[in-house]
């Protein structure tokens, strides 16, 4: 399993506006083989920005990068920085192997 993350830094004010672009939008993320799970997290309040990060679940690395090469992606960023939303930078990318996680029953399962 990969665990791609993006964060963003949301200036106070933006984060209703923020999290209605992602509502609102059309991801794509099903249509695309390995896909798993997608969450929308929203992190603490600073002084000058709240943190959001995007988390998304793939089978593997692989299956990530061909969903970056896809139509899906490009067409779900196409409307990328058309928004009303005020950032303090620009998203910050983080993506993980995953060694093992544990279930609800509490198993233990290894990362692919």
């Amino acid at each position: 399993m990969f665990i791609a993350m993006n964060r963003f830094r949301v200036v106070p004010g933006s984060e209703e506006a923020f999290e209605t672009v992602w509502r609102e939008r059309q991801g794509r993320l099903a249509e695309v083989p390995g896909y798993i799970e997608f969450h929308l997290l929203k992190g603490p309040a600073k002084d000058d920005h709240t943190l959001y990060a995007s988390h998304a679940v793939w089978q593997s690395e692989a299956h990530f990068l061909d969903w970056t090469r896809s139509e899906q992606f490009r067409a779900a960023h196409a409307n990328a920085g058309q928004s009303k939303v005020n950032y303090l930078g620009g998203p910050q990318f983080e993506g993980f192997e995953v060694v093992f996680h544990e279930d609800s029953q509490g198993k233990r399962i290894a990362g692919d």
